[in-house]
């Protein structure tokens, strides 16, 4: 009789994607300079960055960047996908916290160090995030997972139910983009962004919450073109 091997939910499954080409240790390395350099440059300087900047960054000639993502929209998706991933897996670590609150804290301060506001940016301006099955597709897991950790500690009373997983985006998004003219932050720019996180995520705990004006941000309303 054949041995049936137990699947994990569907929900809870890593999207399928392509096996792509195996690269040489060395391709794989420039690769992963590039990625990190558009992720830092993309922050720093905007998406419209110069190509050859981002070379300069990488450490490789501009034809090793072409050779791996021909033009600037290939280069903003795998960007994209790349913090998207590791957004979900901080996601996920979180859910191993045993205070449901301090979970959610916990995931939020994890995707301010992945700078996820520029992230917003790419995916608003650069990425059609619904015409691409597997940006759309981490995504969906994500908005899964932090659903998940706010159910959680709305479910405990630890966290106000009058707020939605849009709210926790739109902060992380406002509060990870650098600010203008703010040059006298620049030397503690991650201290400014995690002190401002505690003082937002401690106006979502239920005790002593006051009444909010408006109504809590969906996810189907930040998914909107």
């Amino acid at each position: 009789m054949e041995t049936l091997v137990p699947q994990p939910p569907l929900d809870d499954r890593p999207p399928v994607r392509p096996a792509a080409p195996r690269l040489r240790a060395d391709a794989t390395r420039n690769r992963e300079r590039i990625l990190a350099a558009a992720r830092e440059l993309f922050v720093e300087v905007g998406v419209d960055v110069p190509m050859d900047e981002i070379a300069r960054r990488a450490g490789v000639g501009n034809a090793t960047v072409y050779r791996n993502f021909p033009d600037r929209a290939a280069l903003a998706q795998q960007v994209a996908l790349s913090v998207l991933d590791r957004i979900l897996v901080r996601a996920r670590e979180a859910q191993f916290e045993p205070d449901a609150f301090a979970a959610l804290c916990r995931f939020v301060h994890a995707a301010a160090d992945e700078r996820v506001g520029a992230l917003c940016t790419l995916l608003s301006e650069h990425v059609a995030l619904h015409a691409d099955d597997e940006l759309f597709a981490v995504k969906t897991l994500l908005d899964g997972a932090v659903q998940s950790l706010m159910d959680r500690a709305q479910q405990a009373g630890t966290m106000r139910t009058d707020v939605a997983p849009g709210d926790v985006f739109v902060a992380l998004a406002r509060l990870t983009r650098p600010l203008p003219g703010s040059q006298c932050l620049a030397h503690d720019e991650s201290m400014f962004v995690h002190r401002h996180l505690a003082l937002f995520l401690d106006g979502l705990r239920a005790a002593g919450c006051s009444e909010l004006p408006g109504r809590p941000i969906t996810l189907e309303e930040l998914r909107r073109p």
